[in-house]
């Protein structure tokens, strides 16, 4: 099993350029399900999560080919399967997201539940509430969800909640729905924006994504598109972060500012120095870190994905700083790791109180979850000694090839396959 080994100490210095987002991505390769005619995705990252879900694409009858530029040819998926195997599903969350999509397109899907998740529970219920608020009709056995609707109807509908995942999902279904929808208490985060953006470019009639509340005017068919996809505003918050503790100076070419301004307000909170130039976002560290506060919330507040990270920055700062989780109930899971190389984090509920100040140890570790092995790789960098990261599989999820971007800024960072290099 791979493992990566670091050797902290080093300033990071130099450009990095961030690859497209993830959760952006792999929604847009779902939205290929809502049409018979090819598809392009360009911009696309090379990671797991993004083959996994082409994977299940080709399962469902596409025909799919490239991966930086991913081509989808959806014209044989009224002849597959129209289901999403427990196999996949469990891998990976986002392949629910084929629901709304199939159920528009072909009039019934069968999904597997995709059960518990690290960092917690995630149901899917605002998924199911608002696909049968558009008439969907839902059986529930053996654990997976079979949903069927001759044709899906538009309707007012509020989320209980906000969930990024649900508004996607229904977003798509009353695409090709008849009438009209209005989406309430929708998430406003980028990628509901991006998602928008190509299916207008398909042909669908959506206003107000960004916003509390979405309108769509169903349509009889959509066409295909072809898109860049929009850089990763997590991909780009992590390598700041890696900037800012190790004292360097980093230019984040293609960094999506726009997206980043929670992220970048408690950066220089902290005393970072965040400056926009012509080509992304430069990011300059101090030589001591101010404590900071941090509360997640749903976007434009402080992303969730984003909380592990901005955790090892604390545990580098001269004081005390607070970080309260509000989105899930679980994600203090590389508390505990971070503790072994010497944090000062006390969890109660859902904070976590930081006594910065002192210097970090190497150690080995183990990741939990996708940005807990963020964590884990920022805090190596800084560590005094060696640090070996297990389970890095995780990284792949959401990060290409970082142990090579991160050595390319100057950081003494490998990997090891197999206990190779």
């Amino acid at each position: 099993m791979d493992k990566i080994v670091i050797h902290g100490g080093q300033r990071l210095r130099g450009e990095v350029t961030i690859h497209g987002a993830k959760n952006a991505a792999l929604l847009i390769q779902c939205a290929a399900l809502l049409t018979e005619r090819p598809c392009v995705i360009r911009h696309l990252p090379r990671l797991s999560d993004i083959a996994t879900m082409s994977a299940l694409l080709a399962h469902l009858g596409c025909a799919t080919s490239g991966d930086r530029t991913l081509k989808i040819d959806p014209g044989g998926v009224r002849e597959g399967p129209l289901e999403a195997p427990y196999e996949m599903v469990k891998t990976m969350r986002a392949s629910v997201t084929v629901m709304g999509p199939l159920l528009a397109r072909h009039g019934r899907c069968r999904v597997s539940l995709p059960g518990g998740c690290a960092i917690g529970a995630r149901p899917i219920d605002q998924h199911l509430k608002g696909l049968e608020a558009l008439g969907a009709k839902i059986t529930i056995k053996h654990g997976y969800v079979d949903l069927k609707a001759r044709r899906l109807r538009g309707a007012a509908f509020m989320f209980d909640t906000v969930t990024v995942g649900g508004t996607q999902n229904i977003m798509m279904a009353a695409t090709l729905a008849k009438g009209t929808s209005r989406l309430e208490n929708v998430a406003r985060e980028p990628e509901v924006e991006e998602l928008a953006r190509v299916l207008v470019k398909m042909g669908a009639k959506i206003s107000g994504a960004g916003g509390s509340v979405i309108e769509i005017e169903g349509v009889d068919e959509l066409s295909g598109f072809d898109h860049a996809v929009v850089p990763d505003r997590i991909e780009a918050g992590t390598f700041a972060v890696a900037a800012a503790i190790t004292r360097g100076d980093v230019l984040l070419l293609d960094a999506p500012v726009d997206h980043m301004h929670a992220t970048i307000a408690k950066l220089e909170e902290a005393g970072v120095e965040c400056r926009v130039e012509a080509d992304g976002l430069r990011v300059v560290g101090p030589e001591r870190l101010d404590p900071i506060d941090v509360t997640t919330r749903p976007y434009p507040g402080f992303a969730t994905d984003m909380q592990a990270q901005m955790m090892v920055l604390a545990a580098c700062a001269s004081g005390q700083s607070l970080i309260t989780e509000t989105i899930f109930e679980n994600r203090f899971m590389h508390v505990p790791e971070l503790c072994r190389m010497g944090a000062d984090v006390t969890v109660h509920g859902n904070s976590a109180v930081v006594r910065g100040g002192g210097r970090l140890s190497g150690a080995e570790v183990m990741a939990t979850d996708l940005r807990a092995s963020a964590s884990l790789v920022l805090a190596g960098l800084v560590a005094n000694g060696k640090t070996e990261i297990r389970r890095v599989y995780h990284l792949d999820r959401g990060y290409e090839q970082i142990e090579k971007r991160l050595r390319a800024l100057g950081a003494n960072i490998r990997r090891f396959h197999g206990g190779k290099a």
